[in-house]
């Protein structure tokens, strides 16, 4: 956690915003952490409880899963959450149905920093910032090397006239 705290600071220097896809069981340990991402102005997305293989979940397990997390986040927070980013992105039919069905949207990423592999701030930073479009979301992870290399990678979307933001504005602004 922190990587977290560290990342959250970074985002208040740079006036930027985020979405944590939390996972429950994660969550469930660090409850402070996740109540100090909130009150920082960030948002909260659903990872699942139990960071699962989604695509290999029949409907009800998806819905399962993802239900468990949404109502623990609630119960500790109060927020209800309507995105779900699937772990290492598999998802199939079954875990689109079972996000429909809880009126929440399923997100992936447009751009892999593969922070949580290659522990290179170099390639994290040239991941997040090569070929850098309007609307691109770019996924991280709380480690150390993210968390030494975030500054710079904002800085350089400044210096572009990009602005970090959470993916439910995003989404409405492009």
């Amino acid at each position: 956690t922190d990587e977290v705290y560290r990342i959250l600071d970074t985002l208040d220097a740079h006036e930027g915003k985020a979405t944590f896809f939390i996972g429950g069981s994660w969550a469930d340990d660090n409850v402070a952490c996740v109540k100090e991402i909130l009150s920082r102005g960030h948002e909260l997305g659903n990872h699942g409880y139990f960071h699962k293989d989604h695509s290999a979940m029949t409907e009800e397990e998806n819905r399962e899963e993802i239900s468990v997390c949404n109502r623990f986040i609630h119960l500790m927070t109060g927020v209800q959450m309507t995105l779900f980013a699937p772990p290492s992105g598999a998802y199939g039919k079954a875990a689109l149905s079972a996000c429909a069905a809880l009126n929440m949207k399923t997100i992936l990423w447009s751009r892999d920093t593969i922070d949580w592999r290659d522990q290179d701030g170099d390639k994290i930073y040239r991941r997040a910032t090569e070929n850098l479009a309007n609307g691109d979301l770019v996924l991280m992870h709380p480690t150390k090397e993210t968390a030494n290399t975030l500054p710079a990678v904002l800085d350089y979307y400044a210096s572009v006239g990009f602005t970090a933001v959470t993916v439910s504005r995003n989404l409405e602004e492009t």
